[in-house]
């Protein structure tokens, strides 16, 4: 009976952790216990030979969300049967030939080509029915939309985004609070996008790792043969390796060498027979099929020693629990800190300040939790906020408790303004992070943009904070020295005045020719008459000037920088009216800030999307099928190379 209660238990725990990952791309418990918990599930129900109707052992996943059309694959997407032992996988392969790859972690996506064109896109969904992402699939950014196979050619891969991607698009978003918390669920909200014209900007791959038809071709009753053929029409294709029962323990070694490095998240490995017809001879269970088997990485779990609790504020109010303990060696680096993500995460493990606890790094790169050895379950929430002193709660929001300070005047709230204000195209501190800056905030360093100017008061507590040093100190230093020489454009976008953007500080600059007085005179009115200002903009602008605190901060800010002077050519206006989009790579200009601000400096207006009001859209491949070259297309606007836009306009 308690066996049976145990199992109920279990499966609503997995089902909901389930929901959560492929449903709501949220993570609930870790990878860890999950597989824990499942690995006991399959004990149990052996054990007893109760296996319930929604058990996630038998039942594939859950139903995909509403929000784009569903349709039934026409074979089902079956998960696989996995081990992390490298001897029962020796064994799996049972004298055969397989392809080992790698197990990669982004969203599922079924291709299907009628005639040599693109068809249709669907997600896995539950493993039956999915999500028709079609229009997103055609601007993946390696996707064929032609193939030269004029047969129905069906394909299933996983629709990815690389860590240097993922890293590069939450540096701009400044909320840290809305950043996202790994590729796999950017790739998922990227991929499932209403717009496909977000889905083009997030840089998403799509990688195959099996065919599903393609008749009329001889395959030679081999996968390799299949992954061939597939890389010959244009696709790519999970990286794989020939492997033998002699060969496969090595092979395994270099993968796990490998994991450092790759390019794109992954969480294990795949293994599948060679031999096409050998491994459908073998047949399915309920679940699995038996031609494939994934492979998890066994953690390496060292054990340590819980020294305190970090509550760690955010912008938002939402303070996060981080366990700082004794550092340990995990996948050869030295490792002392991991997020605990929640109140209701860190009340599962009861923990305790001096509790013995086991950690690893999941999928061999981000450091969690294992276990609590001890379960002291004594760490106090705090009842007031670690930054301003302020009340705080804690709310539960879809099964989730998190703590937040209540005080809408808490200086953890700023933390997108000071962000703002360090950031590339304002007053471009490097070495000022998120993180950083809200170790800064939570000791009462910085209440106000000056005292940036003054840390160099605290050098003997900031080499002493975790992750910084002597080093990164002299550096942060020099950054901040570097600062003080500035434009008034960017100072007036680092204010982080609402609705103000770099593009309008500069044009409301030059209209005053950088006089600062007059432009904090200025009312809604004289402002608006600003060519591509606005009344809404013009409103916002005026109002942070009338405020005496915003005043008061701005005398201080101004009494440790240097305006640099800058030049209003008027005859040199030569762009003045006219309006360009840059999209693709460039060659003579370092970046597309570079040409931006090369045109803007002769009265030119840069915007991001191509619209009647553009006069040219600059684009190296002008052949391109992108969504801006064939919208200025639509509309007749002219298409440049960069040579052509110097020689046209700059020359």
């Amino acid at each position: 009976m308690e066996k049976t209660v145990r199992i109920k238990e279990l499966i609503e725990i997995l089902n909901k952790a389930s929901r959560a990952y492929y449903a709501e791309d949220k993570e609930i418990i870790s990878n860890l216990e999950y597989d824990k918990l499942y690995d006991e599930l399959i004990s149990l129900e052996a054990e007893t030979g109760v296996v319930l109707a929604n058990s996630p052992t038998v039942n594939v996943g859950f139903e995909a969300v509403d929000e784009l059309p569903k349709e039934r694959h026409d074979q089902p997407m079956l998960s696989l049967g996995k081990t992390k032992s490298r001897e029962e996988l020796r064994d799996w392969l049972n004298g055969q030939e397989a392809l080992m790859s790698w197990k990669l972690d982004g969203l599922t996506v079924v291709l299907t080509y009628r005639d040599g064109k693109l068809a249709k896109a669907v997600t896995r969904g539950n493993g039956e029915v999915g999500e028709v992402i079609t229009g997103n699939a055609r601007v993946f950014k390696n996707i064929p939309l032609s193939i030269s196979y004029q047969g129905e050619l069906i394909l299933r891969g996983e629709a990815v985004i690389s860590y240097k991607d993922f890293e590069t698009i939450n540096e701009q978003i400044e909320d840290v609070d809305a950043r996202y918390k790994n590729p796999r669920n950017l790739c998922s909200g990227s991929v499932r996008q209403l717009n496909n014209e977000i889905t083009a900007r997030r840089n998403v791959r799509f990688i195959a790792f099996a065919l599903v038809r393609a008749d009329g071709v001889d395959f030679k009753n081999s996968r390799e043969q299949q992954f061939l053929f597939l890389q010959g029409q244009g696709f790519e294709v999970v990286p794989y390796k020939r492997v033998t029962e002699a060969s496969i323990m090595d092979t395994i070694e270099i993968y796990e060498a490998d994991i450092q490095t790759f390019e794109i998240p992954s969480d294990g490995l795949v293994l599948s027979y060679d031999d096409i017809a050998y491994g459908q001879s073998l047949g399915m269970t309920a679940k699995f099929p038996r031609d494939s088997i994934a492979f998890k990485w066994q953690d390496e779990i060292r054990e340590t020693t819980l020294k305190e609790i970090e509550w760690s504020p955010s912008r938002t109010g939402l303070i996060n629990p981080v366990a700082i303990f004794e550092p340990v060696e995990l996948e050869g680096t030295t490792v002392s800190r991991a997020s605990v993500h929640n109140i209701s995460i860190m009340r599962g493990l009861h923990l305790g300040i001096g509790d013995r606890i086991t950690v690893y790094k999941a999928n061999m790169i981000i450091p969690q939790i294992a276990d609590n050895l001890t379960k002291s379950d004594c760490v106090e929430i705090p009842e007031v906020c670690p930054v301003c002193g302020g009340q705080t709660e804690i709310r539960q929001v879809s099964d989730v408790q998190s703590l937040y300070c209540v005080n809408p005047a808490c200086a953890a709230k700023k933390l997108k303004s000071f962000a703002l204000f360090a950031s590339r195209d304002a007053l471009n501190i490097d070495g000022l992070s998120e993180a950083t800056l809200e170790k800064f905030i939570g000791k009462g360093y910085i209440h106000e943009y000056a005292d940036i100017f003054h840390l160099d008061q605290y050098r003997e507590e900031i080499v002493q904070m975790d992750g910084l040093g002597e080093k990164s100190y002299q550096n942060l230093m020099n950054s901040i020295e570097n600062a003080r020489n500035t434009t008034l454009p960017k100072l007036i976008y680092g204010l982080g005045i609402a609705n103000i953007g770099l593009a309008n500080a500069k044009m409301i600059c030059r209209e005053y020719r950088n006089d600062l007085e007059r432009m904090r005179q200025a009312d809604v009115e004289e402002l608006s008459a600003i060519d591509g200002v606005g009344e809404v903009i013009a409103g916002t602008f005026m109002e942070y000037f009338q405020s005496e605190v915003h005043m008061e901060r701005l005398e201080h800010l101004l009494q440790e920088v240097h305006i640099e002077e800058e030049s209003f050519d008027t005859e040199g206006q030569t762009l003045q009216g006219k309006v360009f989009v840059i999209t693709g790579s460039l060659v003579h200009y370092e970046n597309r800030n570079a040409m931006k601000e090369a045109i803007e400096k002769k009265g030119g207006k840069v915007t991001g999307s191509v619209t009647s009001k553009t006069n040219c859209l600059i684009n190296n491949d002008v052949t391109s099928t992108s969504s801006k070259n064939k919208k200025a297309k639509e509309l007749n606007v002219e298409i440049l190379t960069e040579d052509e836009f110097i020689e046209k306009y700059l020359l």
